[in-house]
């Protein structure tokens, strides 16, 4: 394997990796890098858990501040994210201790998603995030959400 087949071709060092696991060939893996990036797959759960957290409660906020504007493509992103995030918490239970910490960040996100999609500002929303877990949760939270 070539030293720094990791900079010049990252997919042939994965596949070549992999083997080297698979054939318990491990005095040939490239420890360094190997823990990089089994740390960085770590973060991206994280990351990923933030971004649609952030997603949904900037859902949220343009649904309680812009009732006027509400429409189906909302009420379809909130259950998406919603489905998606119990999703990567019921594969990765253990991103569930952040999950206070990452809705306080994702909230940040979240803000940011309605100042550029509304004509609302930041002053215009809540400075702390106005939902609980349990609620950013719920399927029918808000109570008007879902049509009857």
């Amino acid at each position: 394997m070539p030293a720094n087949l990791y900079e010049t071709d990252f997919y042939a060092w994965t596949l070549e990796q992999s083997k080297l696991l698979r054939e318990g060939n491990f005095k040939r893996l490239d420890l360094v890098n190997l823990v990089e990036e089994i740390e960085s797959l770590g973060k991206q759960q994280r990351q990923e858990l933030r971004n649609r957290l952030g997603v949904l409660i900037g859902h949220l906020l343009k649904w309680n501040y812009q009732p006027e504007r509400r429409s189906k493509s909302w009420r379809a992103t909130i259950r998406e994210q919603r489905r998606e995030i119990l999703q990567l918490l019921k594969e990765n239970p253990s991103l569930k201790p952040y999950l206070g910490e990452t809705i306080a960040h994702a909230h940040e996100s979240g803000l940011d998603l309605v100042v550029k999609e509304t004509p609302l500002d930041y002053g215009d929303l809540p400075e702390n995030c106005p939902y609980t877990s349990e609620q950013l949760f719920d399927p029918d939270f808000p109570a008007d959400l879902n049509p009857t």
